[in-house]
């Protein structure tokens, strides 16, 4: 996971620096390949140019466990610091991304899936009723599960994930906690 220290954060005049976070790009399709994963390659250019590190990118197929799976891998793998999934998080019967996530996390981000779908029915209307986007965190590693069109990806990440994974943002951000996410564990070590 990112080593955040953060006074080696912080220039000479006190303001925070950019802290460049590694992030896994997932996507969950039955028909996507990487040449036609419209989606993903958006997210793969918002982060990057952002100035964040694409630290691994897949495909899986719409199956809890092949999902799962492709996220256990990367939790466990110190390389990662975030996943954005993208895909799967509709109502059909194919659609288990949700599922899926919820079967990993520690903790869940209620307020994710919430705020996107605020932002979302501004361009969208009603129909963002359909949206399980959902988020949380497991073992360090955060977890964000995205409806698969690339305009929700581009309203996710400029909307939401930009700032938040932007150690400069104020008041507060995702990247300034990751030295606590896992306290729980050293605290019950500890005993």
């Amino acid at each position: 996971m990112t080593e955040l220290q953060p006074q080696s954060y912080i220039d000479a005049e006190g303001k925070r620096l950019f802290v460049p976070v590694r992030i896994a790009v997932l996507t969950v399709s039955d028909t996507r390949s990487f040449e036609d994963d419209k989606s993903g390659n958006t997210l793969a250019e918002r982060l990057t140019g952002a100035g964040h590190r694409l630290a691994a990118r897949a495909i899986v197929k719409d199956d809890v466990a092949e999902i799962q799976g492709q996220l256990t891998d990367w939790i466990d793998d110190d390389t990662v610091d975030v996943i954005l999934a993208t895909g799967g998080t509709g109502v059909t019967g194919r659609d288990v991304t949700p599922e899926a996530f919820d079967g990993i996390y520690e903790k869940s981000i209620p307020g994710f899936g919430e705020l996107f779908r605020m932002l979302s029915y501004q361009k969208i209307g009603t129909s963002t009723i359909q949206s399980r986007a959902t988020a949380g965190v497991c073992r360090g590693t955060y977890l964000f599960a995205l409806p698969g069109s690339p305009g929700a990806c581009r309203d996710a990440w400029d909307m939401i994930l930009k700032d938040q994974l932007d150690y400069r943002h104020k008041p507060c951000n995702f990247v300034e906690l990751f030295p606590r996410l896992r306290e729980h564990e050293r605290r019950g070590a500890g005993k």
